[in-house]
């Protein structure tokens, strides 16, 4: 009695306080963990912690002793608390969504904790059932149903066309949905209904619908509509040129197409049930022309195509292989015919040429293989001849040197002439060196070492003729004397024109000063015996005239 008057005081003297509402958010048939105080941390003097909801208590707690249940009805083996005094719910369903309370009794006050629990569930999955057969443009038809079960709140439904979702509009697309409830599970079921009205390019468009993060599989509709316009095309391996074939293909825009069409072959009608296309084989020139197709049931729609057959023709003379002989002239001749513009490009010995040959004068560089090429387009055609310039070989220089160590003579000989000229000496070399046969040239060098003085024969040769050259040759040991007997008489020449130069100054001296004597002695006389002067002046230039001209002549000789 003492003990009860004391809790009741205890539980008088308390204050009573209510916090405002947590909501949390279950999954279906999971544990749900309900927080208490939002998960805060316990008081330091907590005394008790008891959850309830309105129906009566589940459990309680007093501080240090493990939780016990209090609940007897649909609770009692599915609740538990947590260490952190969270309420814990096993096999959680649509009947625990109420409002669970965690009251806590610390020192002297009372505090509650409302928490409102609520149980989502995600639907099952979501297909699209009841599909339309096929689409007419401009005819709403119900495409079909999307269906998704089993969720909790009511699933909302997407329709979607190729990844982006449908807007009802109520004209072109009307969307119309429904929400079934299960009375055992309170799990709803919702389905929505798409009518739709096609357009032309939704022939290859992709329906799906969707609810949460589920999506359907997506499904395609064929749409129908009437033919409008039809096209003619024409189908080849490479350009049209004469002898292949053309295919001949009538494209109608409707769906299905036609399957029947008209073509109209150069005014000639062709029926061809069963296919698009038609093939006109052989093709020439004379197939270019206007050409027609049409739908058998309605003749007003067709469509038309000028076709222009290319050809190209080309002709060639000289062809094969072509002999002629040095200086000849060539006639080359090229005719062409064809349908557009031509390229024409040559060739020779696979070397691109700047211009078309010419041959007023054949020379042996004009052998060769010789190449055309025509082009119109992607059209190619080409010819060639072989063209062999021949001739008697004739010899165009021959010459000799003294090789570099000075211990042998080299002997040259050049020489042109088709086919190939042989080349032959007249004496035997201690080597031989032949150049390449190019442009109908060769060049031949001997090494000899000649101990009598020669004269050598260079001689050419092939099928058509032949042709010679002479050359003189010295020994090695007359070249050697010879060398330096002008290098001696070069000596002595020089040491005469010296001596010559010194003995004329040298006279010129003498005359000088005999003059000077002689003009000194005049006048002293003419001073002594007083004769005239100009007696002795006239011979005095007279000499002086003479004394010129010597030296003038002496002058001449030493520039000599």
């Amino acid at each position: 009695m003492h003990f009860s008057s004391c809790l009741c005081a205890l539980l008088v003297a308390l204050v009573y306080q209510v916090s405002g509402m947590d909501t949390v958010i279950g999954l279906y048939g999971e544990t749900i963990e309900v927080p208490c105080n939002n998960g805060a941390p316990k008081p330091k003097d907590l005394f008790m912690t008891k959850w309830k909801y309105d129906d009566g208590d589940l459990l309680t707690q007093l501080k240090d002793q493990d939780a016990s249940v209090i609940a007897t009805d649909k609770y009692k083996d599915r609740v538990s608390m947590a260490e952190n005094s969270s309420l814990l719910i096993a096999a959680a369903t649509l009947k625990d969504e109420k409002t669970f309370t965690c009251m806590v009794v610390a020192g002297a006050d009372i505090s509650e904790y409302p928490v409102k629990l609520l149980i989502h569930k995600a639907p099952t999955g979501v297909e699209i059932t009841a599909l339309a057969t096929e689409l007419e443009i401009g005819k709403p038809t119900q495409l079909g149903q999307c269906r998704t079960s089993d969720a909790n709140p009511a699933a909302s439904i997407t329709w979607f066309k190729n990844k982006k979702p449908l807007v009802a509009d109520g004209k072109g697309i009307i969307i119309s949905s429904n929400v079934k409830v299960d009375e055992a599970t309170g799990l709803t079921t919702t389905s929505s209904t798409l009518q739709y009205t096609a357009e032309k390019g939704d022939t290859a468009a992709l329906f799906t619908c969707g609810a949460l993060n589920t999506l359907s599989s997506p499904v395609s509709f064929t749409v129908t509509y009437p033919t409008e316009r039809i096209s003619l095309h024409v189908i080849s391996k490479g350009p049209l040129m004469e002898g292949a074939n053309m295919t001949l293909k009538c494209k109608a825009d409707g769906n299905p197409p036609p399957t029947s069409f008209n073509f109209h072959i150069l005014g000639k009608v062709v029926k061809v049930e069963n296919s698009d296309s038609y093939t006109v084989t052989d093709v020439t020139r004379e197939s270019t022309g206007e050409y027609k197709c049409s739908i058998i049931d309605n003749a007003k729609m067709e469509d038309s195509k000028n076709i222009t057959i290319n050809y190209l023709d080309m002709s060639l003379s000289p062809s094969g292989k072509v002999m002629k002989s040095f200086g000849e002239g060539l006639a080359l001749t090229l005719q062409t015919h064809a349908s557009g513009e031509l390229k024409v490009s040559w060739t020779k010995d696979n070397g691109k040429l700047d211009s078309s040959p010419k041959f007023d004068k054949l020379t042996y560089s004009d052998s060769g293989k010789y190449e055309v090429v025509v082009t119109m387009g992607a059209l190619i055609k080409k010819d060639s001849f072989e063209l062999v310039v021949e001739g008697v070989p004739v010899i165009r220089r021959v010459a000799k040197r003294r090789s570099e160590d000075g211990q042998h003579k080299v002997l040259t000989c050049e020489a042109e002439g088709s086919p190939k000229p042989t080349v032959a000496w007249s004496v035997n070399g201690t080597s031989a060196d032949e150049s390449p046969y190019v442009n109908g040239k060769i060049t031949h060098k001997l090494t000899i070492v000649p101990t009598v003085n020669l004269t050598v024969v260079c001689t050419v040769s092939n099928e058509h003729g032949q042709d010679t050259r002479t050359i003189n040759v010295s020994t090695l040991f007359e070249e050697v004397r010879m060398d330096k007997q002008d290098s001696s008489d070069e000596g002595d020449t020089t040491k005469l024109v010296v001596g010559v130069i010194v003995g004329l100054l040298l006279a010129t001296v003498v005359v000088g000063l005999a003059y000077w004597l002689y003009m000194k002695k005049s006048k002293q006389g003419s001073w002594k015996t007083g004769e005239k002067e100009d007696g002795s002046t006239e011979e005095s230039k007279k000499l002086e005239e003479k004394i010129e001209e010597k030296l003038e002549e002496n002058s001449q000789k030493v520039e000599v």
